[in-house]
């Protein structure tokens, strides 16, 4: 799969908590980090989402915003 998007991650599932109409999904990246997701719970489904499967992180955004006190 080849794709335009520039930040792309190697990571696992780490966890993988439903809502009602939301999931949130933790992936451990290569190194350690972890980053969340929020994806439809219908997605978990489609792409079979579940602790320990790998996956790619992408990220595609036009802003990120950080504040401090």
């Amino acid at each position: 799969m080849r794709l335009s998007t520039r930040n792309q991650m190697d990571g696992t599932v780490i966890s993988v908590t439903r809502g009602e109409a939301m999931a949130v999904v933790r992936v451990r990246l290569t190194g350690g980090d972890e980053i969340t997701s929020s994806i439809t719970r219908d997605a978990v489904d489609d792409l079979k989402l579940a602790d320990g499967v790998p996956v790619k992180v992408l990220i595609k955004s036009t802003e990120v915003t950080l504040g401090v006190e």
